[in-house]
């Protein structure tokens, strides 16, 4: 025990802490000689105030790490030691007699590196403190049991290809750095020789080959060592990966993997069809391999465009003007492609454009026929014969020349059949005379069919124009009636009326409007030389007169050869009001739309139908009452007429009278002073009855009946006289009313007949009707 206690005292001197032990030591050294203890000083304190003991030790248990002894303590047993604080009684303990200071157990300086404990000497046998506590550290001394580690590892890390620095990785050690090189760590390359190194102090990754190209490793995995104790042989060691990733840059130009493209496209294919794919290779990444093409040569570039796809890399090579075989079968031009991006860092590396060779086959392919011209324009005049001949159309089959061509005219664009073809040779003609005026153009539609392959049509427009003839006379723009107050003054304006011509602008641009030689001027055309003329009223006036003038006018155009026309204008006269408005015309004047409104004329056609259909009642009543005389004549019989009259005079309607005094009132005998002689007959009782007016149904009705009897006895007149009685009481005899169709002068008892003529110009057509004669003109 002796010998380990000198070789620690040994270690601890080499630190600095032999002064502080060797007394303790030495006392207790002596001790265990024999000897008793030597007292270095007179004055009362403590021996040390710090302890050191190794971690991890593994030895025998308890383990002595030192001794407290206080100058009061005179070896006589009364002294007794006392030990509080951090692990008093647990990890440490002290011997109460002795003041021997034992560790319990193995102790960790990365878990605690230091115990602070309080120690104090009191009277064993009071407890009383024989000096005041006196506080020490009980150090855990460091040993190398802790390796390196990288507490950020694995690390990643992403750089650009050609460059050197990379990443820094850092590693900790829990020793303690002040002590000895147990946290001294140097960083080595365990893996990743000889692209990368590293930094044995620092931990710096780099190349270590300078312009690593990402195009021929893109990703290394790097281990990197750190080992304690400087690196020598015994010390921990440590150990992480690294990932590091070149990233692209653009340091490569494009090239085309082949010197010459060949393709081949069909005649047919239009502008826009792709006819083949180019890509010049790149080996960079994203945008640094983007690519632009375009054609050198101008022969290429004229009939063919390329672009690039929609990912930038390839070459779309497409037709941009329509092929043709059989004038040109091949092209040959050359294509470069270009980097989009260019880094200025790396032209030494350039040029970064590529060429190559193109060659583009065209092949034959079987195709319609082709017109000489896109449209056709022809013309034909109108009224041609059928069979004219309007003009030709023609086709040729490119692929086979010779080859015969079919002509013929779509049906449907031409539904009248007004032109025939001939399939030979395309030959258009008439096949109906055409009518300008009717239809001025015709668009045709006509195929051209291959005669050894009926597949192979193509088609043209056909545009035939009507040529004009003059072959329609000028006549008015609309049919004139117009009327003229008879008050108006000499010379003065009455209409202006307007030529038409069908015809075309060239054969009517002038229409001159006159009055036709040997006619009754009695009006005054002019001509305003614009298409049009005026009417006026001649300077010499006539009297006005009941008939409307009807004028005539002769239309003549300047055509080849000139056609003319002779048309009339109705004017009829009219009494105006003061204002110039119509007060009242003619008849004739009046259906004119110069004259009354529409509702006038209803009316006064009404109010003149409603006069016949009586006048047609009257004359059937009378025709009726005829023949009931008739008959009574003929048998001999009397009978008692008995009218019932609500205005008559109470019983005095009721008398009977002779019937012969209705047949012909004229010729009876005078009355005489006597009585009558009659025979009496009571009338049957019949309830009385209110008279109804007759209906427009009874008037219809009975004026068919009358016209029947007529058509059955042509010996009937259809207006015959009528025979009535109204008696209105006693005294009352009025003759027979016949002469109210007659225009006879007697008039009977009642009185001369008024004359129809005098009722009014509303009965004048009632008048004229019973022969009545027509009043002047006023």
């Amino acid at each position: 025990m002796w010998v380990f206690v000198r070789l620690l005292l040994a270690w601890l001197g080499s630190w600095g802490c032999a002064g502080r032990l060797l007394a303790p030591a030495q006392a207790w050294a002596g001790s265990r000689e024999g000897q008793g203890p030597t007292l270095l000083r007179a004055r009362r304190s403590w021996v040390w105030n710090q302890f050191f003991v190794i971690e991890e030790y593994a030895g025998p248990e308890p383990v002595l790490i030192g001794r407290l002894h206080s100058d009061v303590d005179r070896g006589e047993g009364r002294t007794k030691y006392l030990l509080t604080g951090e692990g008093a009684g647990t990890v440490f303990v002290i011997d109460e007699a002795t003041g021997n200071i034992h560790v319990t157990k193995s102790l960790d300086r990365e878990e605690k590196a230091q115990y602070v404990l309080l120690a104090q000497a009191v009277d064993r046998a009071s407890n009383r403190p024989l000096e005041p506590p006196s506080e020490f550290i009980i150090k855990v001394q460091d040993i190398n049991d802790n390796p390196p580690v990288f507490p950020l590892g694995p690390y990643h890390a992403t750089v650009p290809e050609m460059s050197n620095v990379v990443i820094q990785v850092t590693a900790q050690d829990a020793d303690d750095p002040s002590y000895g090189n147990s946290a001294k760590l140097v960083y080595t390359v365990l893996d990743g020789l000889p692209f990368f190194s590293v930094d044995p102090q620092t931990g710096v990754v780099r190349t270590a080959i300078p312009n690593m190209d990402r195009e021929t490793q893109e990703v290394f995995l790097v281990v990197i060592q750190a080992k304690d104790m400087g690196g020598h042989m015994g010390g921990l060691s440590g150990s992480t990966t690294v990932t590091v990733t070149l990233s692209d840059v653009n340091d490569n130009p494009p090239k085309f993997p082949q010197s010459l493209y060949q393709f081949s496209v069909v005649e047919t294919a239009g502008p826009g069809a792709l006819v083949g794919r180019l890509r010049a290779q790149d080996p960079d990444l994203g945008d640094n391999a983007l690519m632009a093409y375009s054609i050198l040569d101008g022969e290429g570039a004229e009939t063919f465009s390329i672009s690039t796809d929609a990912q930038g890399r390839d070459g779309l090579l497409t037709i941009r003007k329509p092929l043709d075989f059989e004038s040109r079968r091949s092209y040959a031009f050359r294509v470069e492609a270009t980097n989009t991006l260019i880094d200025p860092a790396y032209l030494r590396r350039g040029p970064f454009k590529d060429v190559a060779s193109v060659r583009v086959a065209v092949q034959d392919a079987p195709e319609p026929p082709i017109f000489t011209h896109s449209t056709y324009h022809l013309a034909v005049p109108e009224n041609s014969a059928p069979g004219t001949l309007v003009g030709h159309v023609s086709a040729m089959d490119l692929d086979s020349p010779a080859s015969p061509i079919r002509y013929s005219i779509l049906p449907h664009s031409d539904p009248e059949r007004c032109f025939s073809i001939e399939p030979e040779d395309g030959t258009i003609r008439t096949s109906v005379p055409l009518d300008r005026e009717a239809r001025a153009w015709h668009n045709l539609t006509v195929l051209a069919t291959e005669l050894d392959s009926s597949a192979q049509v193509s088609r043209v427009q056909v545009t035939i124009q009507t040529l004009d003839e003059n072959d329609n006379a000028p006549q008015l723009a609309e049919p004139y009636d117009t009327f003229v107050c008879d008050t108006a003054a000499p010379g003065q304006l009455i209409q202006v009326v307007r030529a038409l011509d069908r015809d075309e602008v060239g054969n009517s641009s002038y229409v001159s409007l006159s009055t036709p030689l040997g006619s009754d001027a009695n009006f005054t055309v002019r001509d305003n030389r614009d298409g049009s003329a005026s009417l006026l009223l001649p300077h010499r006036l006539v009297l006005p007169r009941q008939e409307p003038y009807l004028v005539p006018i002769e239309l003549r155009d300047w055509g080849q050869p000139a056609l003319s026309s002779t048309a009339t204008v109705t004017v009829s006269i009219c009494r105006c009001k003061p204002d110039g408005s119509v007060a009242s015309c003619r008849p004739e004047a009046q259906l004119s739309p110069a004259g009354l409104s529409t509702g006038a004329l209803l009316a006064i056609l009404a109010c003149v139908g409603t006069l016949l259909a009586l006048v047609v009642l009257f004359v059937a009543l009378r025709r009726q009452k005829q023949e009931a005389l008739m008959v009574l004549e003929e048998e001999d019989v009397r009978e008692n007429i008995i009218t019932y009259d609500d205005e008559g005079g109470g019983e005095e309607d009721t008398e009977a009278f002779d019937i012969t005094a209705l047949q012909n009132p004229d010729g009876a005998g005078p009355p005489t002073s006597a009585p009558p002689t009659r025979r009496d007959v009571l009338p049957r009782a019949q309830p009385p009855r209110q008279p109804r007016p007759p209906g427009p149904a009874d008037v219809v009705q009975l004026l068919a009946l009358r016209l029947r009897e007529a058509d059955e006895d042509p010996g009937v007149p259809p207006y015959d006289s009528v025979q009535v009685y109204g008696y209105e009481g006693r005294g009352s005899s009025c003759g027979s009313l016949s002469s109210l169709g007659s225009g006879s002068e007697a008039g009977g008892p009642c009185g001369p007949p008024e004359p129809l003529d005098d009722w009014g110009p509303l009965f004048r057509t009632l008048a004229e009707l019973y022969g009545a004669k027509e009043p002047p003109a006023p």
